[in-house]
């Protein structure tokens, strides 16, 4: 079942995004330090461990969770990906596999979440739309 899945995404998603503010930061290794990158990983992976926080406590909430958490993530990313682009966030390769890396991960976290069963209908269409 897909939404067993989404827990999963969550917490490597996180963890990455852990380890590159940790980098941004300074502290895993020297050379890379870049505090306003070092940020947005932080809330990005703040908000992502909130999301499977709550598919911990509140089961139900799985699918909605993992959209809500990992399309914030991807946003968050594509952000970023600007910042590198117009020359205010930090340009180096490593930087530059990981969002590309870690956008290939988020999408494809979002399509095993979005077509998982909504809990309340059993389907994976939108409430609204199954009506």
């Amino acid at each position: 079942m897909a939404v067993r899945k989404i827990p999963g995404f969550m917490l490597f998603e996180a963890a990455t995004f852990v380890a590159a503010a940790l980098i941004h930061f300074g502290v895993l290794f020297g050379g890379y330090e870049h505090q306003a990158a070092g940020t947005a990983e932080s809330v990005i992976a703040v908000v992502l461990l909130v999301g499977l926080g709550l598919v911990w406590v509140l089961p139900a909430w799985t699918r909605g969770a993992g959209l809500a958490g990992q399309g914030f993530a991807l946003l968050g990313t594509l952000v970023g990906l600007f910042t590198i682009a117009i020359g205010v966030g930090p340009r180096t390769v490593p930087d530059l596999v990981y969002h590309g890396f870690i956008v290939v991960v988020l999408i494809w976290g979002l399509v095993v979440a979005a077509r998982s069963p909504h809990p309340t209908t059993g389907t994976t269409e939108n409430v609204s739309t199954s009506r």
